[in-house]
């Protein structure tokens, strides 16, 4: 088959004059393709060309008989979009394509390539990001794309770039061809196999969460045809949870990662409803709530984490809800209104954006938390108490150093009405709201052989697999090697890494993890970022303005910086990521004597 297409190729590429050069690339492999800007005459009956690492190939068709070639021209767009002066090595610009929209260009190695100009998780410009070698990173929550395929290297999102056509005219003129829709929408999903059914190997992958999800799909990219399934605890299809904190009556249909229609189309058997209770590791089997069992050959464990509830008197009364899945927001804002008073235990990141969420749909809201200051823990003394004024000033009420001593029911006797505190005091309480952590999700396991450390998150090694041969883990409920540590990091950009790395390593194609932790939040409109991992620090060493919240906090451990928080500084995070991704580090001598200063290079 190969030598026939060639042999059209080669018979198409007699009959093509004048040449001229354009750049088409597939996910997988580089060609240079000539092509003629004039009519086009050939006996050849149709030459199928693989371009531009989009979705599917483009199918040039030539009429047998002598004549034009048949094209649909009205789905493309071409356009001179810059002089080649005008981007130098190293380089990405963003550039309007006719009407189409914009793209982004970008020069390395003396070659132009051409992508799409938006990151495909939240739309974040990407000439705003930074270029690292041979991807570009997002400058919003550090995603990761191949500069010249345009495939998603690193997460959040599902999605990779589009990519185009580029070919430098005589006279120095950058010319991009695309197809107008993939200019539009700047994403495309991978190129999947089909499922085989000759095939008799089975993949499970539990948990439907950005793990499973991303783990399922790769699968199917790298060329596995054998069976999926896809166990999923919650009735709804996996969708974007970090979302269900910060609006707590986001629509489903608005954060549903893909439809139904698109996991049958690529043979992935979807069970909704559904939970693991047990795992036999010797026969291979899953036993599930149903009440049905299913065999496996491997099986990837991506069943995240669930919410704590304390043991405190009165904790199962109504209105008490946690955040985890999009019924608790539901949950949450079916119950708000003017005359709402909030409690919220917890003054972390699920609390607060809890807080942030209500506060402007209710009577008042109160934090309680144990520290001094929220976020103290991870971002620090100084950054927590200034968060917590920007709370205040958005009519937020706290009682820091405090706890709940108990929930108080109303006159129905079963419905929350007050909490009484750890002081004898008690605050009215119509809502409330328990933000105060999660434990891996893994109970199921007990018994089972698989090893697991003292919080109940599954031991992994480099490429993801327990102790047991064949199970897979990833994502919160894993204890896995991330840098120069290993640790259990319940982070959304890890998840849907973890579950591409295990897929690699199942499909046979070893991979070891080899990422940089990066995690954000929305607080009244001020986007956080955090790049690295230091869960004990020495120091924090802030450059930029703390008041005006523009600033770069470095986190110090001993002589190197271990992470950077950033508020209004974009794309310093990003930068910090992809710095430590190079295996390279940033010294608290580079600090000095400007702390913004490596930002600036």
């Amino acid at each position: 088959m190969f030598f026939a297409t060639s042999i059209i190729a080669q018979r198409a590429r007699d009959f093509l004059s004048p040449l001229r050069k354009l750049h088409c690339v597939n996910a997988r492999k580089f060609t240079m393709l000539e092509l003629s800007d004039s009519v086009w005459r050939t006996n050849a009956a149709q030459l199928t060309i693989s371009t531009m690492g989009s979705s599917s190939s483009k199918t040039m068709k030539v009429s047998n008989k002598k004549g034009k070639m048949k094209s649909s021209n009205d789905d493309y767009v071409e356009a001179i979009v810059c002089q080649e002066s005008d981007i130098q090595e190293n380089e990405m610009k963003s550039f309007e394509l006719g009407d189409a929209g914009k793209i982004l260009l970008v020069k390395q190695n003396g070659k132009l390539s051409a992508i799409g100009s938006k990151c495909t998780h939240y739309g974040a410009p990407l000439h705003t990001g930074v270029l690292g070698n041979g991807r570009v990173r997002c400058p919003w929550h550090g995603a990761c794309f191949n500069t010249v395929t345009g495939d998603i290297e690193d997460f959040p999102g599902l999605d990779s770039l589009p990519c185009y056509q580029v070919e430098v005219q005589d006279g120095g003129g950058v010319k991009v061809r695309a197809k107008k829709a993939e200019v539009k929408s700047s994403k495309r999903i991978k190129d999947m196999v089909s499922r085989d059914r000759t095939v008799g190997t089975t993949f499970v992958v539990v948990g439907g969460g950005p793990a499973g999800a991303s783990c399922v799909e790769t699968l199917r990219q790298e060329g596995f045809r054998g069976r999926i399934v896809f166990v999923c605890k919650e009735q709804a299809l996996p969708y974007d949870r970090v979302k269900t904190s910060k609006a707590l009556d986001v629509k489903l249909d608005s954060i549903t990662f893909r439809t139904a229609s698109f996991y049958k189309e690529h043979g992935i058997e979807v069970l909704t409803g559904t939970e693991v209770i047990g795992l036999n590791p010797e026969a291979k089997v899953l036993k599930l709530s149903s009440g049905n069992e299913l065999k496996y050959d491997a099986v990837f464990l991506g069943t995240g984490s669930d919410a704590r509830r304390p043991p405190i008197p009165g904790a199962d009364l109504k209105n008490i809800f946690v955040v985890r899945t999009i019924e608790d927001s539901y949950g949450i804002s079916g119950q708000l209104g003017p005359e709402k008073n909030i409690v919220i235990l917890g003054a972390s990141f699920v609390g607060m954006e809890a807080a942030a969420s209500c506060v402007e749909k209710a009577k008042s809201v109160t934090v309680i938390g144990r520290d001094t200051v929220p976020f103290r823990a991870v971002l620090g003394e100084e950054i927590g108490a200034r968060l917590m004024a920007l709370f205040k000033e958005k009519n937020v009420l706290f009682k820091m150093q405090s706890g709940v001593a108990r929930f108080l029911a109303g006159p129905s006797g079963d419905t929350v009405s007050q909490v009484e505190l750890a002081d004898g005091s008690t605050l009215p309480a119509d809502i409330c709201v328990l933000g105060i952590g999660s434990s891996p999700a893994t109970k199921f396991l007990d018994g089972s052989g698989v090893d697991m450390d003292k919080s109940g998150a599954i031991i992994v090694n480099k490429h993801l697999e327990s102790n047991i041969k064949g199970v897979y883990a990833g994502g919160d409920n894993a204890y896995a090697p991330i840098l120069d540590t290993t640790a259990c990091i319940g982070h959304w950009q890890l998840a849907h890494y973890h579950g591409r790395i295990a897929a690699l390593n199942m499909a046979g194609k070893e991979t070891e993890v080899q990422t940089v932790p990066f995690f954000w939040t929305m607080l009244f409109g001020k986007g956080v970022r955090f790049a690295g991992y230091a869960p004990k620090f020495d120091e924090v060493v802030i450059g930029g303005s703390l008041e005006e919240l523009k600033f770069v906090a470095h986190y110090i451990v001993g002589d190197r910086v271990a992470a950077v928080a950033t508020i209004g500084s974009d794309p310093v995070a990003a930068k910090f990521a992809e710095l430590v991704s190079t295996g390279k580090q940033l010294l608290k001598s580079d600090l000095q004597p400007d702390a913004m200063a490596w930002t600036k290079k």
